[in-house]
């Protein structure tokens, strides 16, 4: 059964409020022209002029998260060899408005999606040098995630729960539930704790001309195992391109051996479930979250 859980907003955000806080805080920014981008699961987004979004959470528990990519973009950027979101602007909190919120770059293209690549091949080195590049060992002050980077033992009961929404494909739920098994039989990760994306998937890629051109929503980003970002691998490319970017990342400096891409393939069983489980209101998402369990069962 696939549902949605689509979060209620704790604060509706509106053109009003946000134009306020604008000319409250950053007035240099307030006279730009301002429309409505799009309106997530943990933030409203508003085009700000041609080159800025501002980006608001929309419910106590996101309010955490701008703040770590605030934290920490700022940090990590300047080693990355592509674009993200570094806040041009971190707005405070007032009586208006409860929480911080941030003003980041437009990146200009699309985000791949569930749509095809016009150059799999290059997109799949060049987000595996990114990987590379962001697997470093994290300080002890990263933010910490209980859903990111953990043991996926952590994560089977409700990965075990999920796997109902499969029960109309027996053939396909047969495959990846013996994905799943080989995943947790894999050797927990024992190195250092690792910088993550956390949420590397189609939907949080720009292409533009058919390459990537940047990697944005970093809401998630903690340590752990780097397995979790090779999620991607199977929300993203066939077997063959999975290869190519399997031999462009790397972790921590070392090659990526069959226990960590054992694991990765368990991460994108339990993200491509968590998709599908809770996308009946967004059939884009529900479509990448197909194709990951898919490419899961083919190898």
């Amino acid at each position: 059964m696939v549902g949605s859980n689509m979060p209620a907003a704790d604060v509706e955000v509106s053109l009003e409020l946000v134009r306020s806080l604008l000319e409250a805080q950053r007035p240099d920014l307030a006279g730009l022209e301002l429309e409505v981008f799009a309106n997530g699961w943990d933030n409203a987004l508003f085009r700000l002029g041609p080159d800025l979004i501002v980006r608001l959470p929309r419910r106590r528990a996101a309010a955490a998260l701008v703040d770590h990519e605030s934290r920490w973009l700022p940090v990590l950027a300047p080693a990355l060899p592509l674009p993200v979101p570094v806040p041009v602007h971190v707005g405070a909190a007032s009586d208006r408005y409860p929480w911080r919120w941030t003003v980041v770059p437009w990146f200009e293209g699309a985000a791949i999606g569930a749509g095809p690549l016009s150059d799999p091949g290059g997109v799949a080195a060049d987000l595996g040098r990114f990987v590379a590049a962001l697997h470093r060992p994290a300080p002890p002050t990263f933010p910490p995630n209980p859903y990111r980077g953990v043991a996926l033992a952590e994560r089977a009961a409700v990965t075990a729960t999920r796997m109902e929404c499969l029960a109309e494909r027996p053939a396909l739920a047969a495959r990846v539930e013996a994905a799943w098994r080989d995943a947790l039989a894999a050797p927990v990760w024992e190195g250092p704790p690792i910088w993550l994306h956390g949420d590397l998937h189609p939907a949080n890629l720009i292409v533009r001309d058919g390459a990537l051109a940047a990697v944005v929503d970093f809401g998630d980003i903690t340590a752990g195992d780097p397995a979790t970002d090779f999620l991607v691998a199977w929300a993203l490319f066939d077997a063959d391109r999975r290869g190519e970017f399997r031999a462009a990342a790397t972790s921590a400096g070392r090659p990526i051996d069959d226990t960590m891409w054992a694991r990765g393939r368990g991460w994108a069983v339990a993200h491509g479930l968590a998709v599908v489980a809770g996308s009946a209101d967004n059939p884009e998402m529900h479509a990448i979250g197909m194709r990951t369990l898919e490419a899961v069962a083919v190898g």
